[in-house]
């Protein structure tokens, strides 16, 4: 092996270690690792530079907008209060309702608003109902995942992986291509969390600290409330005791929540870590100040949100979505692609006419613009691109490509595919689902130009392992979302998760070559 090749695997097992580790934020973790290679030689600033003008980056940026125009207009809100019955009901019953609908609303926008939104709703829902919300918050997470896994925006891992599409060369993703295979998997999880979530998931776990939290706030005259720590929180990987939550929040934690665990005592030196869900006791003032930050991605008190937008705001909302959908379709056609030949109508070009219209007409707040975009992400995506370039330009994805064809014996392209969508689904499971996709494409692209066969069928495996992130709260950020407002342990995704993702694994071996031939 090549001194190249030699480091660029050094420098992949180290940021696979950091990103299990959690050292930092994955975007500083990648482009550690990019700089590395551009201080080896192995990448020039151009290549580095490359992925953060990539259109698939941008394009992921904008969306982030138009969710959150979405989600600012109240559309979500309403139509949660619609899917869930309010009288006596049982939770299949309920996950009847649900989950097809939820996964419907992720095929078109991003996942984290729609967790946000949906959870604490559930949750005030399913105590009101005498339901265990445990029975719903996971299946709310993987409905999103199975959601985006149709439609090339559904998720940002299928812009990623179509963006690396382009830059090789080849003709990228239309709309609704990666449904042809998506819609089935999709159908499939659905059924299967009808059928047995229910007896998979825990029930309700006691909230040991529950009346001595209440006792105390009617005394005080304060109130409860539930906060997940988000990427922003400027205490991540410090101490209650080196950092003032008191004195900055005007809040008092009295209970830490992590991985299905309760943490009361020794608070003070409990390290905190994005995810985790923090008890409060906070005044009337707390939710109003932090409820639109990034510093919290969900902040509940358990009741009802009254003040909502007016209809019409909601409508307009849905209208910019839906015209934006079917430019795009629309846009792709070859009578359209004809029609207007200086003018590329692709998905790009819906996204940004509808972000731009939307700050026009304030659907969210135009100053305020940068807040809603999660900035972790489009570096963790822009590097993703440099990364992939520095493992073909080292040789190693050339190498490792070799490795896994002789690996199979020669047992043709079906075996590779599934070698690549177990490599990738092991990923996106330890790290992100981003960085997953990034270190397959070399690959795969190597071992399909080795073969002399179609990438294609290689690319959406990879798009669909990437997404498959359910044995795990570490992959993908929903999971994490829930996993902290639900109090779920870290098995309870293993129990409903491990299934789901050879549920994936197995449809996604037998369809994707029955739609992409090699």
């Amino acid at each position: 092996m090549t001194f190249e090749i030699v480091f660029v695997l050094l420098a992949l097992i180290g940021m696979v270690v950091a990103l299990v580790l959690d050292q930092m934020r994955p975007g500083m973790i990648l482009f550690s690792v990019v700089i590395l290679f551009l201080c080896a030689g192995i990448l020039s600033p151009k290549e580095v530079l490359e992925g953060f003008s990539n259109k698939g980056m941008i394009t992921v940026a904008m969306l982030f907008l138009v969710s959150e125009g979405v989600r600012q207009s109240g559309a979500l809100g309403q139509v949660s209060k619609r899917l869930l019955p309010m009288g006596k009901t049982t939770v299949l019953k309920a996950q009847i309702r649900l989950l097809p609908s939820i996964a419907a609303i992720s095929a078109f926008l991003n996942n984290t608003p729609i967790v946000v939104i949906f959870a604490p709703i559930i949750k005030h829902w399913a105590k009101k109902v005498n339901l265990p919300a445990t029975k719903f918050l996971i299946p709310l997470s993987y409905a999103t995942i199975l959601g985006g896994i149709c439609t090339l925006i559904g998720t940002s891992t299928n812009l990623v992986v179509h963006g690396m599409i382009l830059e090789a060369g080849y003709e990228g993703f239309t709309m609704f291509e990666l449904g042809k295979v998506g819609v089935f998997i999709a159908i499939a999880g659905i059924l299967y969390m009808w059928f047995f979530s229910g007896r998979l998931l825990p029930d309700s776990r006691p909230d040991t600290a529950a009346d001595e939290i209440d006792e105390e706030a009617e005394e005080e005259k304060l109130h409860r409330v539930e906060a997940v720590i988000g990427p922003r929180f400027p205490g991540i990987n410090k101490s209650l005791a080196t950092f003032d939550f008191r004195r900055k929040y005007g809040a008092t934690v009295k209970e830490i929540r992590r991985g299905g665990k309760s943490i009361t005592t020794n608070m003070e030196r409990t390290i905190l870590r994005e995810g985790d869900t923090l008890i409060l006791l906070a005044d009337d003032t707390f939710i109003p100040t932090w409820g639109d930050s990034s510093v919290f991605i969900i902040l509940t008190n358990g009741k009802d949100h009254n003040d909502l937008p007016s209809k019409r705001k909601r409508w307009f909302a849905l209208s910019l979505l839906i015209l934006m959908i079917v430019g795009a379709t629309i846009g792709e056609l070859p009578v359209t692609k004809e029609a207007f030949p200086n003018i590329r109508l692709d998905m790009f070009f819906f996204v940004a006419v509808t972000t731009v219209i939307m700050a026009w007409t304030k659907l969210f707040p135009p100053r305020k613009y940068t807040k809603y975009i999660s900035w972790d992400i489009l570096i963790t995506i822009a590097c993703a691109f440099a990364i992939s370039r520095a493992m073909e330009n080292s040789g190693f994805a050339d190498l490792t490509a070799q490795y896994i064809i002789g690996l199979t014996d020669d047992l043709g392209p079906v075996a590779l595919l599934a070698v690549i969508f177990l490599i990738t689904n092991l990923f996106t499971e330890l790290i992100t689902n981003n960085a997953a996709a990034a270190l397959a494409f070399p690959i795969a692209l190597s071992v399909a130009n080795q073969l002399g066969v179609n990438p294609t069928p290689f690319f959406v495996a990879i798009c669909m392992a990437a997404s498959a992130s359910f044995s795990t709260p570490i992959g993908y950020q929903t999971n994490l979302i829930v996993q902290g407002i639900g109090n779920y342990k870290f098995t309870d995704f293993v129990k409903v998760g491990l299934p789901l993702n050879i549920i994936v694994f197995l449809l996604s071996i037998f369809l994707i070559p029955l739609f992409w031939e090699f």
